[in-house]
């Protein structure tokens, strides 16, 4: 049942975006296509069924726009939080495809963020929901992806989160429960090295700058046609990139055959585009975090000069 006639550089591979309905995980999803690979794509939300983050996207159009792109799109409803629906994806790649190749994590479906509320006061139930849907998920998808993954050598694992280790170790990232589920899933990446290594395999922490998700477009009340115009409102929107650009950070990664010289790094799409040489949408290369410790954290006026 493996698909046929695809082309380009990860042409014969077979990657799992989980959490890919919207978003980076759609971007990821769509740039692996590109480049030929085979893509199942996971998500709670469907066409027939919405997820709790009410929104429009489905994981059947991620499958359409990676089927539009040159690759082969197979979108399959899975909660990541019910290890049942994980084996039962798992076991559907290893009867179908026989083989798994990239893993990425990009489970997320908060639909809420309490900003710069101490643990006293954010919402317990809200808070303890974050940590699972941040980190419960990854690690059950990586419990059930891992064996398949490893049974063939030069497999990545790529553990999608919000800003580098770098620099969350020294800034305070939203609220507690963010920061905290932030943290954890830059320290999987580091674990996953440590255990995949010896079978060959990569895993690597990896940031998207700020993200031109859906939802962000939607609060700016812009498309990724006009995104400029939010520049008004907030100028340092102005270093945002599409999901594209990270999309393409991965499809780098998998394409290249010393992956291994980034396990258990945590990398970022500004970081790789300058090694690689892949562009946004626009053709920019946007650096966001050096912009952000730069230009924005210290108090700068916007100006992306250098940093695009």
């Amino acid at each position: 049942m493996r698909a046929a006639g695809l082309k380009g550089p990860l042409a014969g591979k077979v990657a799992l975006v989980a959490g890919a309905t919207r978003g980076a995980g759609r971007g990821i999803a769509v740039q692996l296509g590109a480049a030929g690979a085979t893509v199942y794509v996971t998500g709670r939300t469907t066409r027939q069924a919405p997820s709790e983050m009410n929104r429009p996207e489905t994981i059947e159009e991620t499958a359409d726009l990676v089927n539009a792109a040159g690759g082969h799109g197979i979108a399959v409803q899975v909660d990541h939080l019910e290890p049942t629906q994980v084996q039962g994806l798992v076991d559907r790649i290893a009867f179908e495809q026989g083989a798994l190749h990239i893993l990425v994590n990009d489970i997320w479906g908060a639909t809420r963020m309490e900003w710069n509320k101490p643990v006293w006061e954010s919402s317990l139930d809200y808070g303890l929901r974050t940590l699972r849907l941040a980190i419960d998920t990854h690690a059950i998808t990586s419990h059930f992806a891992a064996p398949l993954l490893i049974k063939t050598r030069g497999g990545l694992v790529v553990e999608m989160t919000d800003g580098t280790d770098a620099y969350n170790a020294t800034n305070y990232r939203v609220s507690f429960f963010y920061d905290l589920a932030k943290a954890a899933v830059n320290r999987m990446a580091f674990a996953l090295a440590h255990e995949l290594a010896p079978h060959g395999g990569t895993a690597v922490a990896l940031t998207p700058g700020w993200l031109r998700s859906e939802a962000m477009l939607d609060a700016y009340r812009v498309t990724e046609a006009n995104w400029r115009d939010a520049t008004r409102v907030q100028p340092h929107f102005a270093i945002s990139e599409s999901p594209a650009f990270v999309g393409r950070a991965v499809a780098a990664l998998a394409g290249d055959p010393d992956v291994a010289r980034w396990n258990g790094k945590s990398l970022s799409s500004g970081e790789l585009a300058t090694i690689y040489g892949f562009t946004d949408l626009d053709g920019s290369r946007p650096d966001a975090w050096r912009y952000v410790v730069e230009v924005q954290d210290a108090g700068r006026p916007a100006d992306v000069s250098g940093y695009r």
